[in-house]
């Protein structure tokens, strides 16, 4: 009686944490570069003084899904999407590397290229990108950033950097709660000179709305099954005593 109780308990818990992941997917439709999260269910014995008789359920992060989402062209000098696979190197606040997708690209008052989320984008050399003032930016395709001058002479173009674009393994990179990646074993990813950008276009998050409204209605049936099987343990517990009443 208990191995299904065990069962069901745990089944329905993790169910409910299979169902966050599906609404957090949903709610990242529209953010670009965001990869999709994929989850699992897979049964743990229990280890204890006795036998690994009694068994639960756990809800296990496969990984993320990987594939490119489709590239929307804006037009902005500012905004560059991957090719294929990839990824641009940003620096965090404690200096630390991270990497994402997402390429809605600003300048801060600093004149500093930054993500849309405040943090500096790396220089493949090392260090930030420094944007000169009045000024017009252009991104090639291998993350070279030029400054084309307002004026007086606006057809001189003069680099002032290369985006640092990585490709690492991708059973290499572990996504944190801010939703950049990093590699497992904390160390840096080297430049990749194969990735290449598009100019002037965003990739949009590639979670597929149909299979997420599916498995969002797959998991309530699920949840409710596991429900009913708890309600089964319990009625059998009920009978099960009121025999062993009459027997005493």
């Amino acid at each position: 009686m208990d191995r299904l109780i065990y069962t069901s308990m745990t089944g329905a818990n993790h169910t409910l944490h299979q169902q966050a992941t599906v609404a957090q997917n949903l709610a990242n439709v529209s953010t670009n570069g965001y990869r999709a999260e994929k989850n699992a269910f897979r049964a743990v014995p229990i280890y204890g003084d006795g036998s690994p008789t009694r068994a639960f359920v756990v809800d296990s992060t496969i990984s993320q899904d990987f594939t490119p989402g489709p590239i929307q062209t804006t037009g902005r000098d500012l905004d560059v999407a991957i090719r294929g696979s990839g990824w641009i190197t940003v620096e965090l606040e404690n200096g630390q590397e991270a990497y994402t997708r997402s390429g809605n690209l600003q300048i801060s008052p600093n004149g500093i290229l930054i993500t849309q989320n405040g943090l500096k984008v790396k220089n493949a050399d090392g260090g930030p990108i420094t944007i000169p003032p009045d000024t017009r930016i252009t991104i090639g395709v291998d993350g070279t950033v030029s400054s084309v001058p307002i004026f007086p002479q606006p057809n001189t173009v003069a680099p002032v950097g290369r985006i640092k674009l990585v490709d690492p393994a991708e059973d290499q990179l572990v996504k944190g709660s801010d939703g950049l990646f990093r590699l497992k074993d904390g160390s840096v990813a080297p430049v990749d000179a194969r990735v290449r950008l598009a100019d002037g276009a965003l990739e949009d998050g590639n979670v597929n709305v149909v299979h997420e409204m599916v498995s969002m209605i797959a998991l309530a049936r699920q949840f409710d099954m596991q429900m009913k099987m708890l309600e089964s343990a319990q009625k059998n517990a009920q009978q099960a005593s009121e025999i062993m009443v009459m027997r005493a």
